[in-house]
């Protein structure tokens, strides 16, 4: 899954958050907010607007964004 790493509530870095792998979410570290990886949609507040999501392609061993 790729997705932006902004957090569409506040301007923080969505890589810095956790990852829940049984959720399939991230959080964001600023505020808390979980967004699903597989669409970007938050399922927690305060964030309300996804973030955008990226297609991946597997090329040999390589993880590349398709757009």
């Amino acid at each position: 899954y790729a997705i932006d790493d902004t957090c569409s509530h506040a301007d923080a870095s969505l890589s810095e958050g956790e990852v829940d792998v049984d959720d399939l979410t991230i959080e964001c570290p600023m505020h808390g907010s979980p967004f699903r990886v597989t669409d970007g949609v938050p399922v927690g507040l305060p964030a309300t607007r996804p973030v955008r999501v990226h297609d991946v392609l597997l090329d040999g061993d390589d993880v590349r964004l398709a757009d």
